[in-house]
């Protein structure tokens, strides 16, 4: 099982609360400086820009959206605390006040009992930092989480970010002398990156200090410039078994402390162009499982020894 060689993230709040907690994905609507011209416009090259353009996504209110969650995760997962995760775009690109409210209404939704809060390193000042270490003060459950992708600044150039690593450094280390507990959110397999940059990118995140770790292969959606890429053969994806061997060897160096909140990505099957492995989420997760298995080790088990590109032979 996954569960016995990664500290997952329903393992830690299984302990800290003693009952199953689950996160509800929330879009409240958000956009991003990286669309609206603050930034850029276009967001991120590899950023399905048509299912969030303007007029064509009307989110439910959130207790809609709550409401549609309770139901189907509690049927699947017997979960009755809940923490709400704003999830779409950045979300804390607002006035500190309207965030409050926000958050307060998901708050107020029956089990919830914290928030993660999915944003941008650039968009994360200090009134946003104090509010959700109030929140925190407060008894809830909170996790600021930050797409950095990359921690090479050629990359998150390329991929049209906005930002670069300096940004995601400050933050991060902003919110926790907070006490806030940060999630990264990393992306293998970017353009123009191969594995060593992965384990670099890794290895300045646990540097700076992290709690909680995101691991997503990239995957290519449809109405994105990096379809445009693929299309013209400008771009090839990762297969299955390399993510598989880079996501293990990634886990592997990473102190069990720190929580896995994920391991793979999936896109929906109407918008997924490639690699087609990506719309079978178990399928990874079992693979990371038994490769794992097959070394005999689990996460943490090379947490600080320098990366090589002989570590997934070793035994």
């Amino acid at each position: 099982m996954l569960a016995e060689r990664i500290h997952t993230f329903g393992q830690a709040m299984l302990k800290k609360h003693g009952a199953r907690v689950h996160k509800v994905a929330l879009d409240a609507g958000f956009t991003c400086p990286n669309r609206d011209g603050s930034k850029g416009i276009g967001g991120c090259t590899f950023c399905n820009n048509k299912s969030f353009a303007p007029g064509t996504r009307e989110p439910a209110s959130l207790s809609g959206q709550f409401e549609r969650a309770r139901g189907r995760i509690g049927k699947r997962t017997g979960a009755e605390r809940f923490i709400a995760y704003f999830q779409a775009y950045t979300n804390t690109y607002a006035h500190v006040d309207e965030l409050r409210a926000l958050y307060d209404s998901a708050l107020a939704e029956p089990g919830v009992m914290g928030l993660a809060i999915g944003t941008r390193p650039d968009c994360v000042p200090p009134p946003v930092l104090d509010l959700l270490a109030e929140y925190r003060e407060r008894g809830h459950e909170v996790w600021l989480e930050l797409g950095l992708q990359s921690a090479f600044d050629e990359t998150l150039a390329r991929v049209n970010r906005g930002h670069g690593f300096a940004e995601y450094a400050e933050a991060a280390r902003a919110a926790r002398a907070r006490g806030i507990p940060l999630c990264c959110h990393l992306i293998v397999g970017l353009p123009g990156e191969g594995e060593s940059h992965s384990h670099a990118s890794l290895d300045r995140v646990l540097e700076i200090g992290v709690d909680g770790l995101k691991l997503h292969p990239l995957h290519v959606v449809k109405h994105t410039k990096l379809a445009i890429e693929w299309k013209r053969g400008e771009y090839a994806p990762l297969t299955e078994s390399e993510y598989t061997r880079i996501a293990a060897d990634l886990i592997e160096r990473t102190p069990w402390e720190v929580v896995f909140h994920r391991v793979t990505g999936t896109a929906p099957p109407d918008m997924l162009l490639a690699p087609a492995w990506c719309a079978k989420k178990w399928d990874v997760l079992n693979g990371i499982a038994r490769a794992l298995d097959g070394r005999g080790t689990r996460q943490g088990a090379r947490a600080g020894q320098a990366w090589s590109k002989e570590i997934h032979h070793a035994a």
